[in-house]
């Protein structure tokens, strides 16, 4: 009886035993099943060698779980994302370069804007204007210290006129050839000493003669010491079969 019980197992060896059973049991089920669940497979054990190519699809993927942190950086190309999906908003703007077109014109050859090129600030329109036979001049563009007037005088004659607040300016309107036919030309004068106690200088007329209607075009300038200027064409109207008036419209190049 005492050799019986001295051969008994110990309660240590009866644990080990059982969990040596239960665990072969459960490796035993697995392999018997083909079926090897979260519960065989230690914590952060499989590794991308283990495997298939190929094998992970979407659908063993779940939604909104891959990151930017996930994907290597430069691996994404334009052929893995949809048609005209990504919009303004997923641009970072500052890290845009400009256009080629877009740097030629900021370089000191060309226009860095549509109102600023080679010194010339602003392209003045001067919309068409009417003026009454004897009505007071209109002013028909002002740059610094300088006016360009138009006005209506007797017999329906346009003129254009000059007027400064700064001393020693000068202005100049051009002649234009007279052709043969109706006599619409224009004739110029000059001023280079125009001060501001001046009455405003006359820089051009219309010259119809007898015609009815006279249409001409001149090259109107001014400039003044401190560095502002103009130049530009301005086209003279008449038609005294009509109400008696003197129409002006044209363009200036504002300098300065």
């Amino acid at each position: 009886m005492k050799s019986i019980l001295r051969r008994r197992p110990s309660p240590a060896l009866v644990i080990s035993m059982v969990a040596l059973f239960v665990s072969l049991s459960g490796v035993s089920y697995g392999v018997a099943t083909g079926f090897i669940d979260s519960r065989e497979i230690k914590n952060n054990e499989i590794r991308s060698i283990d495997i298939r190519n190929n094998q992970v699809r979407t659908r063993d993927l779940r939604n909104n779980e891959i990151r930017g942190i996930d994907i290597r950086n430069s691996t994404v190309q334009g052929r893995d994302i949809a048609l005209n999906t990504v919009t303004g908003e997923d641009v970072k703007e500052d890290t845009l370069q400009k256009v080629p077109s877009a740097v030629l014109a900021d370089s000191a050859s060309s226009a860095t804007n549509a109102t600023s090129a080679d010194g010339v600030k602003t392209l003045k329109i001067i919309p068409l204007t009417t003026v009454a036979v004897g009505a007071q001049p209109v002013a028909l563009a002002t740059h610094g210290p300088l006016t360009l007037s138009g006005e209506c005088g007797a017999g329906d004659t346009p003129r254009l006129t000059v007027s400064t607040t700064e001393n020693d300016s000068a202005a100049t309107g051009t002649s234009t050839p007279i052709h043969p036919g109706p006599v619409y030309s224009a004739q110029g004068f000059q001023e280079p000493d125009l001060d501001t106690a001046d009455s405003p200088f006359q820089i051009a007329e219309l010259q119809a003669g007898m015609a009815i209607r006279g249409y001409t075009v001149t090259t109107a300038s001014a400039f003044a010491p401190s560095g502002k200027g103009f130049s530009g064409a301005v086209a003279m109207y008449r038609d005294s079969a009509a109400a008696s008036s003197c129409r002006f419209h044209g363009s200036l190049a504002l300098q300065g």
